[in-house]
């Protein structure tokens, strides 16, 4: 009876030691670090990990969207809430989701599906200056550059893979620099340079 229980275990412990951690480094042209950068990885073999886990929030709190960027999974359900006093109509055009939120209040909290991998633009047809950034990804290996511009991903196969790294600011094609790597069976590092264009004021520079 406990065979099927030991088969498993055993099949996630050889899963775990065909996988290993990348730390990616990103940092402007000058030589600061990028902070909001998505890194996605994306195996040759085509393995999947654990799905990204939510639950996942782009709230509005002192007239701004928080967080500046966010990455959910295709298929998550986002929701919205606005901390605000005022009322905010929140809403995108682009490609990979259009939808809008109109008018709510504070302590009001509409969701949205994304069903689409791509980037989607957010703003308020209210307060011109908020602006954010949902990164839907096809990928469960992602993970967001924190202050240090350092970004960790998890357990990624052993071998070949795609790693793309975009930012709402870069000036590469579609704010995206690719490479391939080769991820081998111990954690190892990247560093990848992006150069970055100025930032709305909201958000300061990069």
């Amino acid at each position: 009876m406990r065979l099927p229980l030991i088969v498993a275990a055993f099949c996630a412990l050889a899963g775990m030691a065909h996988a290993a951690d990348l730390t990616v480094t990103v940092r402007s042209a000058a030589g600061k670090p990028v902070a909001d950068a998505v890194v996605s990885v994306y195996p040759a073999s085509g393995a999947g990990g654990a799905r990204l886990e939510g639950p996942f929030k782009m709230t509005q709190h002192d007239i701004m969207f928080d967080p500046l960027v966010l990455i959910v999974p295709v298929g998550a359900e986002v929701s919205f809430p606005n901390l605000d006093k005022v009322r905010h109509h929140v809403y995108s055009f682009s490609p990979a989701k259009t939808f809008e939120l109109k008018l709510y209040g504070h302590g009001e909290a509409p969701t949205v599906k994304f069903d689409k991998a791509g980037i989607v633009s957010i703003g308020c047809n209210i307060h011109d200056r908020m602006v954010a950034f949902i990164d839907v990804v096809d990928t469960p290996y992602a993970a967001k550059t924190n202050a240090q511009g350092v970004a960790v991903v998890r357990g990624v196969p052993v071998g070949s893979a795609r790693v793309k790294v975009w930012h709402p600011y870069g000036k590469a094609k579609d704010g995206a620099v690719e490479q391939t790597l080769a991820i081998g069976a111990t954690a190892q590092a990247l560093s990848v340079p992006v150069e970055t264009r100025a930032a709305p004021m909201s958000h300061g520079s990069y």
